[in-house]
């Protein structure tokens, strides 16, 4: 995979580091001096840059900001989803002055004095994916319905476990559940939804504490492997397409201890369907993140040129937008998997 990430160290050298750091410009020159050629200059910082997730979200991102006329740049620590990693590139972006910030924070809590910072100085912020817990901040916002995704999973999974005859209160059904954060607002409404769900629907099925991955397969892996020894594991929800990877790992390297295990996954990248169609994932509940990344920018657009002097900078706009989750699975058609298969970037 081609790096469109300045690559970040934890080290005395950071300051050093992220000014001498190569930025990705969509729209323009490849350098952050050309990006006063354009009228309009956005930053757009994501969580772990090299998740399918959201290089599929570059896709129309970039595709709406060479529209628009935008200078798109691109941000986001390679492969770590957390607040540590990314707050350091988000303060790089807004020492930049552009003419707005499109953030996926990862932590609800954690990014709002950065945002805060931000609007101070004139800066109008948006969301796309996860959420600032202080929307009053927040321009507009882009996200999947993820309290809907963690319920459609939650009865997924209870289909493929045959929970009416194979959970029972004597002998109820443990399952694991492996998130990126517990503290993004994405990952929190689907582990909320898919809570809700056993506790109206399924009473006869015990979900384990959850595997926090920060996005890295290998460490959800890990996690999943000590479950799967320690627990007589039916089912296993991977909230994210990262935690799905880890999931699979596991599950081929538990053998015949991994056999009968059914797996519900988020996110449709390429890995997540081969392992559907192999037979090793169950369903997967596909978000729209190339349709999340053109419809930021689009609304970044339309509130940098509307007239701000008479309705102010939200009339012209929905604050929020929810776009619905789809439901995966190997009966469905080779036209509905290319379809909402993630896009390459």
């Amino acid at each position: 995979m081609k790096s469109r990430s300045m690559r970040l160290v934890q080290s005395a050298a950071l300051a050093a580091t992220l000014a001498a750091s190569v930025f990705t410009v969509v729209g323009g020159n490849a350098s952050v001096a050309s990006a006063a050629t354009k009228k309009y200059t956005v930053a757009f910082v994501v969580g772990a840059e090299a998740d399918p997730f959201f290089q599929s979200m570059f896709v129309g991102a970039s595709a709406e900001a060479t529209k628009d006329g935008i200078n798109l740049i691109w941000q986001g620590n390679p492969v770590e989803y957390s607040p540590s990693t990314q707050i350091p590139v988000v303060q790089q972006v807004l020492a930049l002055k552009p003419n707005a910030l499109v953030l996926a924070p990862t932590d609800t809590k954690a990014l709002a004095p950065y945002v805060a910072q931000a609007v101070k100085a004139g800066i109008p912020v948006f969301n796309v994916d996860s959420g600032d817990a202080n929307q009053s901040n927040i321009t507009a916002w882009v996200t999947g319905n993820n309290t809907q995704g963690g319920q459609a999973a939650a009865d997924a999974l209870a289909s493929a476990m045959n929970y009416a005859t194979a959970c029972t209160k004597a002998a109820p059904c443990t399952v694991a559940v492996g998130v990126s954060s517990i503290t993004t607002s994405t990952d929190a409404a689907r582990l909320a939804g898919f809570t809700a769900e056993l506790k109206a629907k399924y009473p006869n099925i015990n979900a384990l504490n959850p595997i926090v991955s920060n996005s890295e397969p290998s460490v959800a892996q890990s996690g999943f492997a000590n479950d799967i020894a320690a627990h007589a594991l039916k089912g296993i929800f991977a909230i994210d397409g990262t935690d799905a990877e880890g999931a699979a790992s596991a599950i081929a390297a538990a053998g015949s201890a991994g056999a009968d295990i059914k797996v519900i996954a988020y996110d449709a990248y390429a890995a997540n369907i081969a392992s559907m169609q192999a037979g090793k994932i169950a369903a997967i509940i596909s978000q729209q993140p190339t349709l999340e990344g053109s419809d930021i920018i689009a609304a970044v657009y339309k509130d940098l040129t509307s007239d701000k002097g008479k309705t102010g900078p939200q009339a012209n706009i929905t604050h929020l937008l929810t776009l619905p989750n789809y439901t995966l699975t190997p009966s469905s058609t080779a036209a509905e998997i290319s379809k909402y298969e993630y896009s390459a970037a």
